[in-house]
């Protein structure tokens, strides 16, 4: 199943689900963890009827010998789980419409558990589908019906995929409860990216639905290592949601343990110093622990406690922020990585904070921070910061140092209120870790990869071209054709309100500019970075030969559209024959066309941009700082100049523009942007004035 297909059949299961879910008057609160269930039993039966000839024949071949076992344990050794006969997807598709399928459901789900390891009992759904058939009795038929378009032949990571976008919609529907249980994918993603968990165990004491495995599963899958490498654990302090991590870990395939607990209080994994990587989305500025919680827990009180100091005795931690932190680099090994979300505020706190985070600074474990855009989180509006620890950079050559990036401006705009990083975004921000590490042979796979993507790209748009251009100039032809037809055969009365209307002339001033698609020099390798630079300087000036050649187009396009939508309505000719057969009709195709042509150069360009985005700010494949968006700070200036901040906009600076205006045109439009604030601050006062003279009338 292609990326494309794929992205279809989400969007058509979640458009059918939702609209079932507004038929019965349903919120999203009380539907999701039922749907995500069904998704599940689906789920279930497809990688249960892969491995069930396998299944059966172990069990025939062993049946009346020593060896023989059970046939639901085998399936356990086999599948991972047993799926008995009234759990099978078409049994319940097919239930007669007389049976409750909300008692079906439950039993399934029970006689799934009934074979499971304790740790994955209690996970599925059970009561909460007779709570939709009280409100419309035909929704779960449909619902089940809805995701029998699965493919039977759909892998456990497409799987994995449509419940994670569920998870992703279900959240959004929620809005801020929804941002509890989900870290939007480009967040966790870019953070998997940077700290790259290939195998050992990894930790989240914060885990939600278990996003933050999930991105890192996808990880290891795609740099081709085994799964089987990674071993995951995580804290959930609400149940519903911590079930719904557990779904998560067993669509996915991934090994691991979720527990029901509060991370503050309890440390069932004995977590100290134990894990290769820690990630997590904690709940920001908590203020409810209890310093008696924490104080005897070095997890917690290793880099100190944020308390207040003086008069106040009361118990309570000022703020959690600095909990968590501490708590992400005390669970690290002494090769650990780490990445997490806070607040902005925590990369300035003061009093007791202040002296964490100088202890921690000190450390050297501190690897990277990463201000991050406004609106990529359902929960929050305002932006927030990405840390990264790293315990063996305090015994390498960057030990004193710290990378700031400032990715405020990086970001798509997915709708009014909400942003997300794509993932040229994320692998663009992650190109500038890695030269950082000293991996420039990366950020070279890296510019190869766009290469190669355009180079795809473009092998679509010869095609895409000729099919645009030679309908455009056969309809020109054609209709023509029609109107000289209309003046020397049998349309008289078509040929009148043609020369009446004055299109005549339209029709025959209509051309199509001669084009000549431009062709790249290709080069059998770009390896090299100066192969690299030179390529872009050649697809450059192609892709401005195609916008060129797409304008051109779009103009003779657009002409030819409004002569036809004005013959169609002079001549109400929709049922001629004539016009018919010589594809006048054509209005529909012309604008598809037009829009493949569009979306093909659209696609080049795409790569364009990202490549000439790395090489303009690293034309030597080299770290270096770039205003405004990256700086290496040393010790003389985190902790002397900036006395311990990790904001990074104190160190990257402001670039002039970073659509790259040059000083006078910077110039220029601060100039203009001065006067609009001259004139807004003028009206503001008028405006205070007036009020002030009605309300003083008022008063008198």
């Amino acid at each position: 199943m292609t990326t494309e297909q794929l992205k279809k059949l989400e969007k058509d299961l979640w458009d059918s689900a939702n609209s079932l879910r507004a038929y019965g008057g349903l919120k999203a609160a009380d539907y999701a963890v039922p749907v995500l269930g069904l998704i599940f039993l689906r789920f279930a039966d497809n990688k249960y009827s892969h491995f069930e000839p396998e299944i059966l024949k172990e069990y025939k071949a062993e049946k009346g010998t020593r060896l023989e076992r059970r046939i639901e344990a085998i399936a356990l050794s086999k599948c991972g789980f047993y799926l008995p006969d009234f759990a099978r997807y078409d049994y319940l598709l097919e239930l007669p419409q007389d049976q409750s399928l909300a008692k079906k459901l439950r039993e399934a789900m029970e006689g799934i558990e009934q074979y499971q390891d304790d740790k994955f009992k209690d996970v599925l759904p059970k009561e909460a589908y007779f709570d939709i058939e009280k409100k419309k009795a035909d929704i779960l038929p449909q619902l089940l019906k809805t995701f029998s378009d699965i493919p039977k032949d759909a892998s456990g990571d497409i799987f994995g995929k449509i419940y994670e976008f569920f998870l992703g919609e279900f959240a959004m529907s929620e809005g801020q409860k929804g941002g509890e249980f989900f870290t939007p994918t480009s967040v966790v993603r870019f953070i998997v990216e940077v700290i790259e968990p290939y195998a050992g165990k990894i930790y989240d004491p914060a885990c939600g639905s278990g996003g933050m495995f999930v991105q890192s599963a996808t990880f290891v899958k795609e740099a081709n290592h085994d799964l089987n490498d990674i071993y995951v654990y995580g804290q959930e302090y609400m149940g519903e949601t911590a079930r719904l991590a557990k779904m998560n870990l067993m669509v996915n395939n991934i090994r691991g343990e979720i527990t029901e607990t509060n991370s503050y209080e309890n440390d069932p994994y004995n977590g100290l110093g134990k894990f290769d990587f820690v990630m997590a989305n904690p709940p920001f500025n908590v203020k409810s622990v209890k310093e008696s919680t924490v104080k005897n827990d070095e997890r917690f009180y290793k880099y100190g406690l944020p308390k207040n100091k003086g008069k106040n005795t009361n118990d309570s931690i000022t703020d959690a922020n600095y909990l968590w932190i501490s708590l992400f680099a005390t669970s690290l090994n002494e090769k650990g990585r780490a990445g997490f979300v806070m607040p902005n505020s925590a990369s300035d706190a003061g009093n007791s904070e202040y002296e964490i985070r100088k202890k921690v600074v000190d450390s050297g474990i501190v690897d990277c921070m990463v201000s991050m855009p406004s609106n990529m989180f359902l929960t929050v509006t305002l932006p927030a910061t990405l840390w990264f620890f790293d315990k063996q950079k305090a015994n390498n050559e960057r030990k004193d140092n710290i990378l700031f990036i400032d990715a405020r401006n990086t970001y798509h705009q997915i709708d009014r209120a909400h942003r997300e990083w794509r993932e040229e975004h994320i692998q663009n921000l992650t190109a500038i870790v890695r030269l950082y590490r000293g991996e420039n042979e990366r950020y070279l796979e890296l510019v190869k990869s766009y290469i190669n993507q355009a180079n795809e790209a473009m092998e679509k748009v010869p095609g895409a071209f000729n099919e645009y251009a030679a309908l455009l100039q056969t309809t020109i032809k054609n209709l023509q054709q029609y109107a000289l037809d209309s003046k020397t055969k049998h349309k008289p009365d078509a040929y009148k309100t043609i020369i009446a209307s004055g299109l005549l002339d339209k029709i025959n001033n209509l051309t199509l500019p001669n084009l000549l698609l431009p062709v790249i020099a290709r080069y059998e390798t770009v390896s090299s970075n100066e192969e690299q630079l030179t390529y872009l300087k050649h697809l450059e000036v192609y892709t401005k030969q195609l916008k060129e050649i797409e304008a051109a187009l779009k103009t003779s396009k657009d002409i030819l559209i409004e002569v036809l939508a004005i013959a169609d309505k002079q001549l109400k000719i929709k049922n001629d024959k004539d016009w018919t057969a010589l594809s006048l009709n054509a209005n529909k195709q012309i604008e598809e066309l037009q829009q493949n042509y569009k979306n093909c150069t659209d696609q080049v360009a795409h790569y364009r941009t990202n490549i000439h985005w790395l090489q303009s700010r690293f034309p030597e494949a080299k770290y270096s700082d770039v205003v405004g968006l990256c700086k290496v700070a040393d010790k003389t200036e985190f902790v002397v100049e900036q006395d311990y901040s990790l904001n990074a906009g104190r160190y990257v600076g402001v670039s002039i523009d970073e659509e790259f205006l040059s000083q006078s045109e910077f110039k220029k439009t601060l100039i203009q942007k001065k006067k609009s604030f001259e004139h807004l601050s003028n009206k503001s006062r008028d405006l205070e004035k007036r009020i002030m003279n009605n309300l003083n009338i008022f008063s008198n």
